[in-house]
């Protein structure tokens, strides 16, 4: 069992430096990426406020396939290209969107998300998976979510795939 100190009454540089500490001893001499995807996504859940999703999307056969997550039930299948995950995949760029509404051909596997951060996870030069937060309020996820969340997933990025 893990029990980790991370206040989110911090400034998101602590909040972010703490998950990405709490990441690296979750994950690090575990083999297993789908167990280590469970346990970030758990993490990420429990310390960042206001999300109604937290997980990853992994990529089989040339489309994301649901992968381990926290949250309602969700979209099992995206194709590339397709919706804010789709597009993260399929560009290697980060998607910050503040009202999902508003994204062209966004995927509402959940109504009650107005705002989505999705952030590629790269091995060997190619993307793997996608971490995908959602909430409910929009205009969630801040530049500092998206450097923080950047820096957690490239710390671990190894441990993933």
């Amino acid at each position: 069992m893990h029990d980790f100190s991370i206040s989110q009454d911090q400034s998101p540089e602590i909040l972010y430096r703490d998950l990405i500490s709490a990441a690296r001893a979750l994950t690090d001499g575990e083999p297993d990426a789908i167990a280590n995807m469970a346990n970030v996504s758990a993490l990420i859940w429990q310390y960042v406020p206001d999300l109604n999703w937290a997980g990853f999307y992994r990529v089989v056969d040339d489309e994301l396939v649901l992968g381990p997550f926290q949250g309602k039930t969700a979209c099992i299948r995206i194709s590339m290209g397709k919706g804010v995950c789709g597009t993260a995949a399929a560009t290697d760029k980060v998607q910050r969107v503040a009202d999902v509404h508003a994204f062209p051909g966004h995927i509402a596997c959940d109504a009650d998300s107005r705002s989505e951060l999705v952030v590629p996870v790269s091995s060997s030069g190619k993307v793997i998976a996608v971490l995908d937060l959602d909430s409910p309020l929009p205009e969630r996820f801040s530049a500092e979510d998206e450097t923080g969340m950047t820096d957690l997933i490239a710390a671990i990025a190894n441990s993933l795939g």
